[in-house]
């Protein structure tokens, strides 16, 4: 498995998102989550050849509980964190359009009430954890949150397809913004790249 491959600079995303911030988000806590995980599976040979969506959305086929546990948290980080880094970009912010923001109109009433309903969401997320949006199959949407490394993919046993990521885990936004996850969150809507969002939910639906 491989971190995804930035198509911005560790400065791009500022002042949203500052430059140490995105180094150390990159280079330190997603490079260990992929290594990690990355070692974890030279000691489970049967899930080489599947995709790492496949691992997430059927962890109770391994086995042995602490490797499970391991792969759970490592690679809940590995594909969490290549989400992320992949919808967010310094051309980012404004609203979605096209079939992406006609389902979020249908399933949310408006892009203002998703906005406040994922918000509430990662607000909402006592300690570590994510906020999301995910898809399932058939185009609907949901937001919803889950602790630490844990992703809808575990939840939903692969039903429902994530396909914006909120990281809200305080490594992602303390050192600019404090205890004031509030304002991180608002922050992070000004670099959410709707075009990629949009690709993802269009790719996953059939």
């Amino acid at each position: 498995m491989k971190q995804v491959e930035l198509k911005y600079g560790f400065e791009a995303l500022e002042p949203h998102i500052d430059e140490l911030t995105m180094r150390t988000h990159y280079t330190k806590h997603h490079a260990t989550y992929t290594n990690n995980l990355n070692m974890a599976l030279e000691k489970a040979l049967e899930l080489s050849n599947k995709t790492i969506e496949e691992i997430l959305a059927d962890l109770p086929a391994i086995s042995d509980t602490v490797l499970r546990n391991t792969i759970q948290n490592n690679g809940g980080g590995y594909y969490n964190h290549n989400l992320y880094f992949t919808v967010i970009s310094p051309e980012g912010g404004g609203e979605p359009t096209g079939v992406l923001a006609k389902q979020i109109e249908k399933d949310f009433g408006s892009f203002a009430s998703f906005k406040e309903k994922i918000k509430s969401a990662a607000l909402a997320r006592f300690g570590s954890g994510w906020a999301w949006l995910s898809t399932d199959p058939a185009g609907n949407l949901a937001v919803s949150s889950t602790p630490n490394q844990d992703n809808p993919l575990m939840d939903q046993k692969g039903k429902w397809c994530p396909v914006l990521a909120i990281d809200v885990w305080e490594h992602a936004y303390y050192l600019k913004y404090k205890n004031l996850r509030a304002d991180y969150i608002e922050s992070f809507f000004q670099i959410i790249d709707w075009k990629e969002v949009a690709k993802r939910y269009e790719g996953a639906i059939t």
